[in-house]
C-alpha cells in the first residue's frame, strides 16, 4: 500500500528538496501522507480553514483546505468537490489517515484560517471565516475529537505546513514563522 496520497481536485503537487517531499493543498484540496520525511503544506488561507490532523505513533498526517462550512448550500457542488466545504471535507481526511494507520485517539488536530478580508469584523457580512470554524469546532465536538490548538480570525493570510517527521505545524503570517 502507498503511504503517500494525493487527494483532490489538483494533480499530485509534490516538490523534492533533498529527501523531503513537499505535498502541496491546493484551495479545495486534501493531501495525506504516512512517510515520515514529507512535509505537507497550504498557502494563502485567508477565510479558508487549513486543517491537520497527525498521528504521531503512526507518523500519519494529512491537511484540508476548505473554503465554505456548509454543503447543503450547494449539494451537487458538494458531491463534485467535497473538499470545498468543512462538512464534507473533513469526514474525508480522517478516513484518509485512517487508511493510512492513523489511529482516533492518538489524534493531534490543528487548525489556522478563518480571516476576515474587512479590517471591521462588523462589515463582514457572510463571516466566512468565523462560519467554518463554528461548523469545524461542532463536527468535533459531535466526533468526541478535541482540538488541540488554532489561530484563527483576524486579517491576516496564513501559510501553513505539517512536518510528518515531527509533528509540527507550523504558520508563516506577514513573514514570520512559528509553531501552532
Amino acid at each position: 500500500m502507498c503511504a503517500r496520497r494525493c487527494i483532490g481536485n489538483s494533480q499530485p503537487d509534490e516538490t523534492t528538496q533533498g529527501t523531503t517531499v513537499i505535498l502541496t493543498v491546493s484551495i479545495a484540496d486534501l493531501k495525506t501522507s504516512g512517510q515520515r520525511g514529507d512535509t505537507i503544506v497550504t498557502h494563502a488561507l485567508g477565510s479558508c480553514l487549513g486543517i491537520t490532523i497527525y498521528d504521531p505513533v503512526a507518523a500519519v498526517g494529512g491537511m484540508l483546505h476548505a473554503m465554505l462550512p456548509d454543503s447543503s448550500i450547494d449539494p451537487k457542488k458538494g458531491l463534485e468537490s467535497p473538499f470545498m466545504f468543512v462538512d464534507t471535507g473533513l469526514p474525508r481526511l480522517f478516513k484518509d489517515c485512517y487508511k493510512l494507520g492513523a489511529d482516533k485517539t492518538r489524534l493531534i488536530v490543528k487548525v489556522a484560517g478563518g480571516a476576515t478580508s474587512k479590517a471591521n469584523l462588523e462589515d463582514d457580512y457572510f463571516q466566512i471565516g468565523k462560519r467554518n470554524f463554528v461548523m469545524l469546532r461542532k463536527m468535533l465536538w459531535k466526533n468526541s475529537v478535541l482540538l488541540k490548538s488554532y489561530d484563527v480570525g483576524g486579517c491576516d493570510s496564513r501559510t501553513m505546513s505539517l512536518e510528518l517527521s515531527t509533528g509540527d505545524v507550523l504558520l508563516k503570517m506577514n513573514g514570520a514563522v512559528r509553531k501552532l
